[in-house]
């Protein structure tokens, strides 16, 4: 029987490596195949098309630095940065006290509260009442209008509340009893234990700043504000028609090119970030994740 027990235990221990091999393979071959089209030369491109394999010494820089040469680039990222940044340090100073205040079961009218939270989340206004606040208040050309209004995420309140819920109701009374008023509890007692969540929803509103696409095209129309995403996203649609990229650039670099160094080189901060946080997003996810 014990036998029978341990071949069983073996073989399904074998389907669950084939499977996450597979899904490994899912994930690497279409990140592989960006990687050598931004790296194949013009003329293997021409002649061949993009190989699966290429040698190293034969791969061609040409359209990371026509990307990294455009004028707007620098600023471009800057851009991005501060949107990032600010975006993530205003969406969790606002996240964290809204999730701590439902967090607390003798908040009066807490179901409510979250009622009407969740309404939000399941019935959005739409992109109308959106636009015409944010022009009302003179936002736009701004970069708080980037900033500003997805700074609240319902779902992210709700994990980090879960989160919240879990840690020891003894240990906040505990604090109470030595004379800790809410803030105190909050910033002495539950942010030191909740390192986990913090870090993956920040990393959730960092992502989500990062790659914002919609509403710099929508709020910001001067050129000197562009976000990264929403320049390479005009590079490779203009580069067709020769407005932002000079016609001497496609003899080095294709159209295909350029669009998969432009994907890495937006992708490239996350890929940096994820591993320093990646112990604690699992942690973190799941534990706020799940409601007691």
């Amino acid at each position: 029987m014990f036998k029978l027990k341990a071949r069983d235990e073996w073989g399904f221990q074998i389907l669950v490596n084939l499977f996450l091999l597979v899904v490994l393979l899912i994930i690497v071959v279409p990140v592989w195949r960006v990687l050598m089209t931004s790296v194949t030369p013009i003329e293997v491109f021409t002649r061949q098309g993009v190989p699966m394999v290429l040698a190293p010494w034969n791969w061609s820089a040409a359209a990371y630095r026509q990307l990294l040469g455009h004028q707007h680039f620098t600023r471009a990222t800057m851009n991005s940065i501060i949107i990032t940044l600010c975006g993530t340090g205003l969406a969790l100073t606002l996240t964290v006290p809204l999730a701590f205040a439902l967090s607390t079961r003798t908040l009066p009218g807490r179901r409510l509260i979250t009622a009407m939270i969740l309404f939000t989340f399941l019935f959005h206004t739409g992109l109308i009442p959106v636009y015409l606040l944010v022009t009302r208040l003179g936002w736009t050309n701004k970069l708080i209008a980037v900033i500003i209004p997805p700074a609240v995420s319902v779902y992210n309140t709700l994990v980090m509340r879960n989160f919240f819920e879990g840690i020891p109701e003894e240990i906040k009374e505990a604090a109470r009893i030595d004379g800790a008023n809410d803030m105190q509890v909050l910033f002495q007692i539950i942010l030191p234990l909740s390192k986990p969540v913090l870090l993956t929803i920040g990393m959730f509103y960092a992502v989500w700043y990062w790659n914002e696409f919609f509403y710099p095209i929508l709020y910001l129309n001067d050129a000197k504000l562009m976000p990264l995403p929403v320049l390479l996203r005009t590079i490779l649609v203009s580069a067709g028609l020769n407005e932002y990229v000079e016609y001497d650039a496609f003899n080095t670099a294709s159209i295909d090119s350029l669009k998969s160094a432009g994907v890495l080189l937006a992708m490239l901060p996350m890929l940096v970030v994820y591993p320093a946080i990646q112990r604690y997003f699992t942690r973190g996810a799941v534990l706020g994740g799940v409601k007691e």
